[in-house]
């Protein structure tokens, strides 16, 4: 067997990408469906196809990788499914911008086929460059099994979805009040608006009383939806109004006539009492006025201008109609004043532009039946959220839900399979394009322009991605998943929609849990966004520091649902870790050779294990229980600590430097059982670390000679209740800590570590084998000359400088430590800085000009710097005094 060393420097351009190409070649990381295991599956939160990897995906791949890795090393048969999402929207918006700069052309002068292929061709490029940034992370997914939510079959399950929702009644189309975004020129969901504060103002308007010289006071943010109000409302409890309810007023401006209503809904205490009712542009006006049969009159086009409904205003845009309205309002003696006001203004989620609530028709999922199943399967435990705290979040947004609009008005998507007779006007919702209208047999069909939601698609991911509606072994196999890694500003979006469609159509959860984590934000806190161009490149990461630096960095200090800093320094701390242990593993293979790894095995070795040996051992075994159970908490950066400190500390600071004497004597039984325990020790620490850093783990493994095949396949490390070693961790324990204290004493005297010195140690009875048995370690690692271990402390000299630790006093004689003129020399020099300090503060404080025109503060600062060399001078003359006396 030939024994290689790696390389001397570590470079992870020299085998991540090697690596990641053998990993596929060999089919790692498929999931087959496998009887004799237990299944373990994440569905991939399907990345757009707009963009290119940032860093919250960087996070979320990592946090998936580390699981996915984890379980398949522990005997399971892990599938990781992958995909990307069409991301109707935003490709929609890039697609059309890019029509525009290279054709010069709109998408309506292309058609809707024409646009189609434009959107495919996107899709062929940009998707592809996304998966392979997904790679270069070192992605585990199946990638054979990758999926596309508007690929064939997701396409089928789509319209499966829309059918039998619309056969149960659970779908329907109708003139509600949507949100509707004037610049993507499309309904938009709930979830999809955005809400920042705004600075605006309260309009405060009054209408007159028909008939009357009376006039109500109404205050309104956006005076232009006058045109389109219907009634004005008042609480039926007021006194103030009690007389004019049922009575009318004149519309300001316009002239129509409105009623005066009464409704619960209205705050007396609130603004003036008297609300303006616009059921077309404003939801809880919507509501209103359906429950008093209110017009709706929509007075905005879809651009945002206003339309033939707002006489003279039409065709001004929104808010020069509302300039020009409002000084309309003001010279005909209407408007009573403005105030100013902050409120929240909902946007568009993709182009950020001030979303406009309006009636439309459009389709919509009745939420009520479909929401009470999603609530009870977490409050019943069938799904946890990790953390519990986002339970409130999640029954509150459902509790609340309204019914979802689905319809959006592209072309890029899933198309509504929904058909109209154009001769009787029946709609007919199918699977198939139907030949002729059911009802008057007219082959005059229409199918609807609109295409759905992205979010119905992705609604249906955890079980279309595995073959649904079709029943297929990976669906009855892999379904329901184990865990969704998401983070948590798509609860709304994603989570919940896929809860109440899994339950909706398998009639079984989507997943067991959902991890939950934050926003990765920059140094300083912030969120990372182009406007404030302080977005990090994950791919730069990896091209400077490699996959692994950049995976640690974002797995360490990570906790369920908080957000993290991402700092360069802890990347490059992360490359520095990943250089700890390639140096170590380069010690540890430097001292094997084929004789001495030949039959390398525990028990040719069990009875020449020393208490290091052991200690570190039953350290090991320790770890991978508390990782492991660290992992199974999703504690997943408490855990990869703890392997770096093990790591960093006990392995490669501590146990490799007590085997060196071992690994260069002459004793062949000795060197082979330290061996064994370091190639034993790495083994485990390298599939420990591999979810979190695969790639230097997996070049590291190749090269360990006692193991065979690839990391990725190798099984997790257990617990072993044989190699529990409490008393060898105990007695360890003690003389590490007694070798801190003496190197603490050594650096405090100014000892360079070449220097031995003897150690006495007096040791209570019970400690007195642990210390012998620490000997050589002493020796090795706090610089010792020799060890005498005395009963009492008759033979110690007075100047000895001692420590304690429990059940023994440990003394370093002052001559074994210190050179005595050489100390008294650099004594003399450290007499002669101070003398000159305390020369220098001391005429300041005795210069009258200084202290009369100096600041208080600085007067004081100096009287403490003063203060201080003193002190200092004290000390340095006694031990000069001392030491000049032990020459004599």
């Amino acid at each position: 067997m030939e024994i290689k060393n790696l390389p001397k420097n570590y470079d992870p351009k020299e085998f991540e990408e090697r690596l990641y190409s053998e990993w596929l070649e060999k089919g790692y990381f498929k999931g087959e469906v496998d009887e004799t295991k237990e299944s373990y599956s994440i569905m991939l939160p399907p990345p757009n196809i707009t963009g290119q990897l940032h860093m919250g995906h960087a996070l979320d791949h990592t946090l998936q990788d580390i699981l996915v890795r984890w379980k398949r090393m522990d005997g399971y048969a892990a599938l990781w499914q992958p995909g990307t999402d069409h991301a109707s929207i935003a490709t929609e918006v890039k697609v059309v911008e890019k029509i525009k700069k290279d054709e010069g052309k709109s998408k309506y002068e292309l058609g809707r086929e024409g646009f189609l292929e434009r959107a495919w061709e996107w899709r062929n490029i940009y998707g592809r460059r996304i998966v392979e940034q997904m790679q270069k992370l070192g992605d585990s997914c199946d990638w054979e099994k990758e999926r596309f939510t508007m690929d064939e079959g997701c396409n089928k399950a789509v319209t499966e979805f829309f059918v039998r929702l619309y056969n149960d009644g659970h779908i329907y189309r109708g003139n509600r009040i949507i949100n509707w975004c004037p610049d993507c020129k499309t309904s938009l969901s709930d979830a999809e608006v955005e809400h920042e504060e705004h600075g605006g103002h309260f309009y405060h308007v009054k209408y007159q009383v028909k008939d009357s010289d009376k006039f109500l006071e109404i205050a309104t943010t956006r005076p232009e939806t006058i045109l389109g109000d219907t009634a004005v409302a008042v609480n039926p409890e007021d006194e103030r109004y009690k007389d004019l309810i049922g009575k009318n007023l004149y519309l300001p401006l316009v002239g129509r006539e409105i009623p005066i209503i009464a409704d619960d809904y209205v705050e007396m205490e609130f603004g003036t009492g008297a609300v303006k009712i616009t059921p077309a542009h404003d939801p809880n006006d919507f509501e209103i006025g359906q429950r008093h049969n209110l017009e709706k009159i929509v007075v905005m086009n879809e651009d945002g201008t206003m339309n033939s409904k707002a006489g003279k205003y039409e065709d001004m845009d929104r808010y020069e109609c509302r300039n020009v309205l409002v000084k309309d309002l003001d010279k005909e003696g209407y408007l009573v004043h403005i105030k100013d006001h902050t409120h929240n203004v909902g946007h568009c989620y993709r182009c950020n532009t001030i979303i406009e609530p309006m009636v439309s028709k459009q389709w919509f999922v009745k939420m009520d039946e479909l929401a009470g199943p999603a609530i009870d399967a977490v409050k019943s435990g069938q799904i946890k959220l990790v953390p519990e705290r986002f339970n409130k979040i999640y029954y509150h947004w459902l509790e609340n839900i309204r019914d979802w609009c689905i319809s959006r008005q592209l072309w890029w998507g899933h198309r509504i399979p929904a058909y109209y007779c154009q001769d009787c006007e029946e709609t007919v919702v199918s699977k198939e394009v139907p030949d002729k209208c059911p009802k008057c047999n007219s082959a005059n069909l229409k199918q609807d322009e609109d295409v759905l939601d992205t979010w119905f698609s992705s609604a249906l991911w955890p079980f279309s991605t595995l073959g649904w509606p079709n029943k297929t072994k990976e669906l009855d196999f892999f379904y329901k998943t184990d865990v969704l890694v998401t983070g948590y500003d798509i609860i709304f979006f994603w989570v919940i929609r896929m809860v109440f469609s899994g339950l909706y159509c398998m009639d079984e959860i989507p997943f067991k849990h959902v991890l939950i984590h934050g926003l990765v934000r920059d140094s300083q806190g912030r969120k990372m966004s182009k406007s404030l161009g302080n977005g990090i490149d994950p791919l730069e990461v990896i091209e400077e520091y490699g996959a692994d630096a950049l995976r640690f960095t974002l797995a360490t200090g990570n906790t369920p649902g908080n957000d993290m800093r991402f700092y360069m320094e802890r990347v490059e701390s992360a490359r520095n870790f990943a250089n700890k242990l390639w140096n170590a593993s380069r010690f540890v293979f430097m001292n094997l050779s084929e004789d001495l790894v030949e039959n390398l095995n525990r028990e040719s070795v069990e009875k020449n294990l020393t208490l290091a040996d052991k200690w570190v051992i039953s350290r090991v075994n320790e770890l991978a229980k508390e990782v492991t159970e660290n992992m199974e908490k999703f504690e997943l950066g408490m855990a990869i600590q703890k392997v770096y400190d093990f790591t960093w500390s006990e392995y490669c600071d501590w146990y490799i430097e007590m085997v060196k004497p071992r690994l260069y004597g002459e004793d062949l039984a000795a060197k082979k059982a330290a061996l064994y325990t370091l190639t034993y020790v790495l083994e485990n620490v390298l599939k420990l670390l591999h979810p979190y850093m695969p790639f230097i783990t997996e070049e590291i493994y190749t090269y360990l000679p006692t193991v065979d095949g690839s990391i990725v396949l190798a099984s997790w490390p257990k617990y072993k209740e044989e190699d529990n070693m409490k008393e060898e961790e105990e007695k360890m324990s003690l003389i590490m800590e007694a070798i801190r204290n003496v190197r603490n004493i050594r650096a405090e005297m100014n000892v360079i570590p070449s220097k031995k010195a003897k150690l006495m140690i007096v040791t209570s009875e019970d400690k007195k084998a642990t210390i012998e048995e620490g000997k050589e370690y002493f020796k090795t690692l706090a610089s010792a000359s020799e060890v005498e271990i005395l009963e009492d402390a008759t033979k110690i000299p007075e100047d000895a400088m001692s420590t304690v630790i429990q059940g023994a006093q440990i003394y370093i004689p002052l001559d074994e430590l210190v050179d005595f003129e050489k100390e008294i020399e650099r004594l003399q020099k450290e007499k002669s800085k101070i003398e000159g300090e305390l020369k220098r503060v001391s005429g300041k404080l005795s210069n009258q000009g200084f202290l009369a025109k100096a600041p208080e503060a600085l007067v004081e600062e100096e009287k403490s710097k003063k203060g201080k060399y003193e002190e200092m001078m004290k000390t340095v003359v006694e031990r000069l005094e001392n030491l000049q006396a032990k020459l004599k």
